[in-house]
């Protein structure tokens, strides 16, 4: 394959998103109600009756991310982000890398929220007394009845994200109000009138039982704040770049809010068993211990919104990110091919729902929906950090002469990204480390060490094969100067729709 010029006008999407639409679809890609359903209680099962304090500690370097985010999305807004910003600031290399840990991250997230969304409407169909159907008994904890369902709803979103990202950002914004308005009110409530007595040792980090329970816990909670930066991943069709730095920003913020209102109001209604062992039923759990039907269903049809919305908001940064990469032929051109009716990567994003569709058929492996919850999310925790550090250390790099200019702005700019950036790599590697000596064997297991190690580590490595490839075959430019098609491209900037 020989060079091909970048073209001068390189494929565009429609700007049609205000600052409002980015955090609908930053949040629901975040999924505040799912993290707190379902993730809180997998962290529980870590670090105990601790969910408060394991929250704000990942907050701190999350937040130094998001920074970092915000600063590089004010100087050069791209639908790539942390690919380009990582492969102009630090080597093409590990730009990629980040593109393609977040698309397989994502993809596996998308296998994972499928199922959780299976399991939500099939326990909202035992509430409605349906537990048969045609012979079969429906079963919310079966990974394979689970899949199946949730494929369905897959399908259903990502059709609609096709057709446009504003009708897809009002459908989660409709979504968002419901699901929030349920979780303020039973974890209010729950807050209120909980059985079990508030305790300040739950805002102790030092009381987490362990060394590796604090990693581990760490990297459980940056994965429920994963998504905030979905908002940067439509920054070429928001009216202004700088509203999906907002978008961002108030998302995270957001997030903290409702992830300590969430881990205080489980924590004063269900003891640390109940919390750990309810898996993907511990919404239901927490609903049926504070009212009565059909009250208590609420919060699990909270769930399913959420899920629903997770589910879309997957694909949605997803292919935009896909489409970045395309334009710089390190993917191939059917992920940069626009719609000319809906102005999106129409192509692309059907090709991730299709994928995710696959993995979450791969996942049934697994045959227990709380092991392969697991399993998945200690994987995606893991490339996460990985990504995020990376973003972080390239913000580091590009404004280090802030350190001689302007003392502040440097630290800001430079030091709390660059610290930030260390802690969570020195946690996955601590974490990485861990799981490899807990073990002398593999298994395909969510209890086995080397599993979880293997899994991330797949990812990691696939990424670097796929670079060879971009470089050596396709002959992508992005290799040679680390910088996205549309870099330098003011148009991308001030065209709006």
């Amino acid at each position: 394959m020989t060079d091909q010029p970048y073209t001068a006008d390189p494929p565009e999407l429609r700007r049609s998103l205000s600052v409002l639409d980015g955090v609908a679809v930053a949040a629901s890609s975040t999924a505040a109600t799912t993290s707190i359903g379902i993730g809180l209680g997998v962290t529980a099962g870590v670090v105990g009756l601790h969910l408060p304090a394991i929250m704000l500690l990942a907050f701190l370097p999350v937040l130094g991310i998001a920074g970092a985010y915000s600063r590089l999305n004010r100087v050069e807004p791209n639908a790539g982000n942390g690919y380009v910003w990582v492969g102009r600031s630090l080597t093409p290399w590990l730009g990629f890398m980040v593109g393609w840990v977040n698309i397989v991250a994502t993809v596996a997230f998308l296998a994972y929220t499928t199922a959780v969304t299976g399991s939500a409407m099939l326990q909202l169909a035992g509430e409605a007394g349906v537990h048969r159907v045609g012979g079969l008994a429906l079963n919310p904890g079966s990974t394979a009845q689970t899949t199946a369902v949730g494929i369905v709803v897959l399908v259903a979103v990502t059709l609609t994200a096709v057709t446009g990202i504003r009708t897809a950002a009002r459908l989660q914004t409709g979504l968002l109000v419901f699901e929030y308005v349920v979780l303020l009110g039973f974890c209010g409530y729950g807050i209120v009138t909980g059985p079990h007595a508030f305790s300040l040792s739950w805002f102790d980090p030092f009381a987490i039982p362990s060394a590796t329970a604090l990693a581990q816990g760490m990297l459980l909670s940056v994965f429920c704040y994963w998504g905030f930066e979905a908002a940067f991943s439509v920054n070429e069709e928001v009216r202004d770049p700088r509203d999906a730095s907002r978008a961002g920003l108030i998302t995270l913020v957001t997030m903290l809010g409702l992830f300590l209102l969430g881990s205080v109001a489980f924590q004063r209604v269900l003891s640390e068993k109940e919390l750990a062992g309810h898996g993907a039923e511990g919404l239901a759990f927490f609903g049926d211990r504070l009212a009565a039907q059909p009250w208590a269903a609420l919060p699990l049809v909270a769930l399913m919104f959420s899920a629903v919305a997770s589910l879309q908001a997957g694909v949605i940064p997803t292919a935009r990110g896909m489409f970045a990469m395309s334009r710089d032929r390190t993917l191939g051109p059917v992920w940069s091919r626009v719609s000319a009716r809906y102005g999106t990567p129409a192509a692309g994003t059907l090709l991730i729902g299709a994928l995710a569709a696959a993995v979450a058929g791969l996942a049934l492996v697994i045959p227990r929906l709380a092991d392969m919850i697991m399993a998945t999310v200690n994987a995606v925790g893991i490339v996460v950090a990985l990504s995020y550090a990376l973003t972080a250390l390239a913000a580091a790099a590009r404004f280090r002469s802030l350190l001689r200019e302007d003392w502040r702005q440097g630290v800001r700019a430079v030091v709390l990204p660059a610290l930030s950036a260390l802690a969570l790599l020195g946690l996955g590697g601590y974490l990485g480390w861990s799981f490899y000596t807990s073990t002398d064997h593999f298994e395909v297991s969510a209890d086995n060490g080397w599993f979880l190690l293997t899994t991330p580590l797949a990812m990691i490595v696939s990424g670097f094969v796929a670079a060879g490839w971009a470089k050596y075959v396709r002959r992508s430019p992005y290799f040679r100067t680390g910088e996205g098609t549309d870099a330098d491209a003011p148009q991308l900037l001030t065209t709006s729709n």
